[in-house]
């Protein structure tokens, strides 16, 4: 998908023709987006390939006066059976007079940049758009990294009555976001340091706050993220030892319950061979029997039950 803008007044307005002082937003663009874009713009066409790679890092390059950034944004991967999130590269493209978004998803951070440009005056300038692309990709994971936290809490009732490893797989998924989480945070956060070195930009004083606070806020992340971590590492230990106890207690109760039962099928098993036993000519033969059946299995219950094995 190809998206142009154009920033009149105070607000973006989407046109069709690509000029000098536009955005451009590609998302999982074509071959032909593509190929319209280097022609009106003469960007570098590794800039466009690059962030269309999930499997590319976040870093910062420059080339012919062109600059690259990629930052790694969160993704979440939804299931039917269970919630894991990911990460995937998110292109800037600084041009003289042109900036241009590359993405391989289509993602909220910039969906909201459009909807609240107005308000926030973020396209004022090239850097300050940057610079809160980067903020909001900062608040985009502590918004997730929060999500986490609530499913943590959900999935930790669940095992408490769980015997299944359906709940530890939910675990260990969220494990895994947070380690891409993690991972990623900090690659963003060296981008965000060598961007604030004033190497690639120059920079102003009222641009440099917006940048301070997307710095605080990836560094809260990551901090989150850690916490998380180290948190749900000791939840995944703890109740497989949990889930290991619950179906040994279950296994206990079954065999409690067998041997209760076994006692009336051990006196109906020898009363039922063919040979002369006790009370076989007393009209009370089968209440006698039966009574001493089950007030067998009454003491065996009481035995378990005094050693709290119900």
């Amino acid at each position: 998908m190809l998206q142009i803008f154009k920033h009149k007044g105070n607000k973006l307005e989407p046109t069709d023709k690509i000029e000098k002082g536009c955005w451009i937003n590609l998302i999982g663009p074509s071959e032909e987006e593509i190929n319209r874009v280097l022609k009106d713009t003469q960007v570098l066409p590794e800039f466009l390939q690059y962030p269309l790679d999930l499997e590319e890092t976040s870093r910062v390059e420059s080339d012919e006066g062109q600059l690259l950034i990629i930052v790694k944004i969160p993704c979440p991967q939804h299931n039917e059976n269970f919630v894991r999130y990911e990460t995937s590269p998110l292109g800037i493209i600084l041009l003289d007079d042109i900036i241009i978004t590359v993405s391989p998803i289509e993602t909220d951070i910039l969906n909201r940049i459009i909807e609240n440009s107005r308000r926030q005056r973020i396209f004022e300038s090239p850097i300050r758009f940057i610079f809160n692309i980067f903020l909001r990709v900062a608040n985009e994971y502590l918004r997730y990294l929060r999500l986490i936290d609530k499913l943590m809490d959900e999935y930790e009732e669940e095992l408490h009555r769980s015997m299944r490893n359906k709940e530890l797989v939910k675990l260990l998924n969220l494990e895994k976001s947070l380690v891409y989480f993690n991972t990623s945070l900090k690659a963003n956060d060296m981008v965000m340091v060598r961007i604030g070195s004033g190497r690639y930009l120059r920079i102003t004083e009222d641009d440099e706050d917006i940048l301070e606070d997307a710095q605080i806020e990836n560094q809260q992340a990551i901090e989150m993220a850690k916490i998380y971590s180290d948190i749900l590492a000791g939840m995944m230990d703890a109740y497989a030892s949990v889930i290991s106890n619950n179906l040994n207690i279950v296994m206990k109760f079954l065999t409690a319950v067998t041997i209760v039962l076994m006692l009336p099928n051990l006196v109906a098993s020898i009363y039922g061979m063919n040979i002369e036993l006790p009370f076989q000519h007393s009209h009370y033969a089968f209440f006698i029997t039966m009574g001493f059946s089950f007030l067998m299995s009454a003491v065996v219950v009481y035995i378990f039950i005094k050693k709290k094995m119900f």
